[in-house]
């Protein structure tokens, strides 16, 4: 996999990831406990031994410059490296990126000097585990100009994806987007020809694209010089490119989620925590998920009642009740706390002793959850300060609501309390 690099995108303001998009890029969102969405892509890379890996960003992203910087270092007799392409403005190049394509074609220029035969295009907000070495050696068996990575799926979700409808070679022929009607039924496709059996190509008749892509690297030039109105490549690019190049299709049966959303966001994060299978598992040691090491001390707890739940490093639970939850790095729940159903983020330092006071008679709110507090269906973002006899259990079952004045959000009913919130004692969501 010398001969592979690849580019994982990082998308753009993240908007519907907002708020935990406020002050940071969309694949620096914490994820699990303790690692980011960008250690996702960047570590299925790693495990299939692709080691020239660039990351475009253009939004918020010192907190991802950061992390990428602390937790990838290849020793000095590699060619191995992970490095931030944040937007910038050149005299060729006045605009910010107009989206996936343009992303890539702005730094042609330093791509273009790298002695490669592929480019490896990936996203970096999926949740999923994948050997792209097989992917290359399809697109090579193949001969392929381009393999788009798809995955098979039923007709209830069929219509919220791009579809694509493959001949007998797993050549790809048409492309739409988000089709319904009779539209869809146009794009039900053979899946046995990827692969799958019978009776799985019966439940799932359609393939949808996984955004993830190998380009020969002429290709590639070729395309993104060629047209340079089209800025976007599962929409533009490829589409345009089918008529006179080999698109093939690669069937990806793992589990793969993409979590653009705060509700997939929150809904990925709280299946982990399912037994005694999760639907994807931190705890392979073959292909582990790799992140910044932080030397925490472990996690202590005091007479804590915990179930179906993952706690990070360095955390501290007093008397508490946690169920069905992820608990971050660093998270403080003081006694008589019920925390269910809830993702904390955790907090990226500790308060010095002296400032930490545990009883609820003190004039400021310290890092935390304050005692007797209750939580329920949200998402707690890093160093909120929560209140004692807090609520945070969406008392009228509000769907939407936009609170940024006060430290929060209700998105698809979740509540989502924001990063450095402080939300005073006693207060009721």
């Amino acid at each position: 996999m010398k001969n592979v690099l690849s580019i994982i995108l990082g998308g753009g303001a993240g908007t519907r990831l907002y708020p935990l998009t406020k002050q940071r890029a969309k694949p620096a969102v914490p994820l699990a406990g303790k690692y980011r969405l960008i250690d996702i892509p960047v570590s299925n890379c790693i495990n299939s031994e692709i080691l020239k890996i660039y990351v475009l960003t253009q939004f918020n992203s010192a907190s991802l410059n950061r992390h990428i910087t602390r937790a990838y270092s290849f020793p000095g007799f590699s060619d191995g490296f992970v490095e931030v392409l944040a937007a910038q403005q050149t005299p060729d190049n006045p605009s910010w990126f107009q989206g996936t394509a343009d992303a890539v074609r702005k730094y042609l220029w330093l791509l273009e000097e790298w002695d490669v035969d592929e480019y490896l295009i990936l996203s970096g907000d999926h949740l999923y585990r994948m050997d792209y070495r097989l992917f290359v050696e399809r697109h090579r068996e193949t001969e392929a100009d381009i393999t788009l990575s798809v995955v098979p799926i039923d007709e209830k979700r069929a219509s919220s994806f791009g579809l694509m409808k493959i001949d007998d070679s797993g050549r790809i022929v048409s492309f739409s987007e988000k089709p319904k009607g009779e539209d869809l039924l146009r794009m039900q496709v053979d899946t046995t020809t990827l692969g799958l059996t019978p009776e799985q190509a019966k439940e799932s008749p359609y393939i949808a694209s996984m955004g993830i892509y190998v380009f020969k690297k002429d290709v590639l030039i070729k395309l993104l010089k060629r047209s340079l109105e089209q800025t976007d490549f599962g929409k533009e690019i490829i589409p345009a490119a089918a008529k006179d190049h080999n698109i093939q299709a690669y069937l990806f049966k793992g589990y793969w989620e993409d979590i653009g959303t705060i509700e997939s966001f929150y809904d990925a994060n709280l299946a982990l925590t399912h037994q005694p299978h999760p639907p994807f598992s931190f705890y392979d040691e073959g292909a582990p998920i790799y992140t910044r090491a932080r030397y925490l001390p472990p996690t202590k707890l005091l007479d804590c009642q915990v179930t179906e739940s993952m706690i990070g490093d360095g955390c501290i639970l007093k008397s508490c009740q946690i169920h069905h939850s992820v608990l971050g790095i660093r998270t403080r729940v003081e006694a008589g706390c019920v925390i269910q159903d809830t993702l904390i983020m955790g907090s990226d330092y500790y308060q010095p002793f002296m400032e930490r006071q545990t009883d609820c008679a003190r004039t400021d709110v310290p890092l935390g959850i304050g005692a007797n507090t209750t939580i329920r269906r949200a998402i707690i973002d890093k160093n909120a300060r929560i209140g004692c006899d807090v609520q945070v259990i969406n008392k009228d079952h509000v769907e939407e609501a936009d609170r940024e004045s006060n430290g929060f959000h209700i998105i698809n009913g979740i509540v989502v309390i924001h990063k450095n919130a402080v939300i005073p004692d006693g207060t009721v969501i």
